[in-house]
């Protein structure tokens, strides 16, 4: 039998690396894989089969996306996008410049300011009112844990020097108590839950805007993290759906149900039911997000010990629990018993201490299950921590492009965690060593999806095209290990197990990339990009 699409001309990243590896073809039939070898497949071409000359580029599983928001994402894209802008300066024009395109434009939307470019980390309110005074403005910045307001937006909410800050957030002030125009947390629903929502019409062009974008890194798959209402984000669930019914949503995601952090055991059976709803084509949605805590810039993740202040002093700060640590072991332990996958946001050392603690009460009650816990984010673990996720089958899933040096670790993170806190950031090297199976995200929008550019944190712990420091060089991956998690890992946390391998059965999701990265050094990765992008197959990507 010929096949329907062949590829020639090698390398071929198969399961066990690039040592020793002799794959240099690979036949592709009804959308799976039927052969993996050399110059003998060349017999499998027909007059109808696709060859593909790869040319010395390497070819490899699909990337899998472990944790991505891609609607929020092509949302931004479509409004006020703040993403390229690094000093305030550049933020206000940007603010500006958008304010003016836009007259008819009731509310001032996008975001993705850098919490770097503003003293603290908190911009003032009174930047743009100088702008946008007429108009409110609700602009989250990049990680989407705190929001850039302006005058206009908090007298609609009623926030004044009275307000209470919520029990899950914080409202900035200036010295004199008056809201100062950030919002941290829970406290961005005060004026998020005005915003306009977008139209299903606007959601699904922003799915399938975000959809064409992965797919031009090499994205074949992703784990959507959060689906359902949370502080005035719009919920891709029904984006999903209609995408999956009149077939333009080619990637295989899965959706991750957003466990409603002020409420406890009683919204279980509407997970149940979404579970159940959710379910269309390559769309399903059978994981549930737990997020335990904040982020360490903003002072919310929730850490064992106290936050230091500026002088290195111990403050009375340890960050935010979101959801009531004695009660999560509860929760957890149902969710697994009821077949959930539980996907955790844990950030730091107590958060990731109480979602393994989490995870080890549910294996003690339900026994052994196939449901694949994953922690993500991972910034601060305890040491005494990292040998648990071998022992307990819970995945780390890693965003590696956040574990380098640059201003918001060097300026808003480190000084408030002090050198041996510091020191247990992003541990991706102990957990490998330890036996922890590693799947890797982006985050988008909070950071690049390319997983080139992560993969390239990954292995140097530099930024892309930056020159040092190494940011703690033992916690380096090599490069197999990081595609690898960015492969396997990632589909096994997706339950694809027929993908993220370049295996005969497996399904043809598969990425050619423009070069073969193990054959040149490690500082000149993150210039790989994907050429072609197949899912079962068919081509849903080709560089120009």
């Amino acid at each position: 039998m010929h096949a329907d699409l062949l590829f020639t001309g090698g390398p071929v990243l198969t399961p066990g690396g690039p040592e020793g590896r002799t794959a240099t073809a690979v036949a592709v039939t009804g959308g799976r894989i039927t052969a993996v070898g050399g110059d003998e497949l060349h017999d499998l071409a027909g007059p109808g089969t696709e060859v593909v000359d790869l040319a010395g580029r390497l070819l490899l599983p699909g990337f899998q996306d472990a944790h991505v928001h891609p609607v929020p994402a092509g949302l931004e894209l479509a409004q006020c996008d703040l993403s390229g802008t690094t000093t305030a300066e550049e933020s206000v024009a940007t603010v500006r410049a958008y304010a003016d395109a836009h007259p008819e434009r009731e509310w001032i939307l996008g975001g993705g300011w850098s919490m770097e470019a503003f003293a603290g980390g908190t911009p003032a309110k009174e930047l743009l009112d100088a702008v946008v005074p007429d108009r409110p403005v609700y602009l989250p910045n990049r990680d989407h844990h705190g929001a850039w307001v302006n005058s206009r937006a908090l007298r609609l909410a009623g926030i004044d020097r009275d307000t209470p800050d919520p029990a899950d957030g914080r409202i900035e002030r200036d010295a004199s108590g008056e809201p100062s125009g950030t919002l941290q947390e829970g406290a961005m629903q005060l004026v998020g839950r005005l915003t306009p929502p977008a139209t299903p019409a606007d959601r699904l062009a922003a799915l399938l805007h975000a959809q064409r974008h992965l797919h031009s890194l090499g994205i074949t798959a992703w784990q959507d993290a959060l689906v359902g209402d949370f502080l005035g984000m719009d919920d891709p669930a029904e984006a999903y759906l209609a995408a999956a019914r009149e077939g333009s949503l080619t990637a295989r995601v899965v959706g991750a149900l957003w466990w409603d952090r002020e409420r406890g055991a009683e919204q279980i059976p509407e997970l149940v039911e979404k579970r159940a709803a959710l379910r269309q084509g390559r769309f399903r949605a059978g994981t549930v997000k737990l997020m335990l805590d904040g982020v360490a810039e903003n002072g919310t993740a929730a850490l064992l010990d106290p936050y230091l202040d500026r002088c290195g002093c111990a403050t009375a700060n340890r960050g935010k629990s979101f959801i009531e640590p004695s009660r999560l072991p509860k929760y957890v332990t149902e969710l697994d018993a009821l077949g959930f996958q539980c996907h955790f946001h844990a950030l730091g050392d107590r958060a990731v201490r109480d979602a393994l603690d989490a995870v080890e009460a549910a294996r003690a009650a339900n026994g052994p299950s196939d449901t694949r816990p994953h922690l993500a984010h991972l910034q601060v673990v305890h040491p005494d921590d990292v040998p648990r996720f071998a022992g307990l089958g819970a995945t780390a899933n890693i965003q590696p492009l956040w574990a380098a040096h640059e201003p918001q670790m060097d300026e808003l993170t480190i000084p408030f965690l002090g050198p041996e806190r510091a020191a247990w950031q992003y541990p991706f090297g102990a957990l490998l060593r330890s036996g922890a199976r590693l799947a890797a995200g982006s985050d988008w929008p909070v950071s690049s999806p390319d997983p080139l550019q992560g993969v390239h944190v990954a292995v140097n712990r530099i930024e892309p095209g930056g020159t040092g420091p190494v940011f703690l060089p033992e916690e380096r991956l090599g490069l197999t290990d990081a595609l690898t998690a960015y492969t396997a890992g990632s589909a096994y946390v997706n339950h694809l197990d027929d993908t993220g391998r370049v295996a005969v059965g497996a399904l043809a999701d598969l990425v050619v990339l423009d070069r073969d990265p193990f054959a040149g050094p490690p500082q000149e990765i993150a210039e790989t990009g994907a050429a072609l992008t197949y899912v079962g197959g068919e081509r849903v990507y080709g560089a120009e």
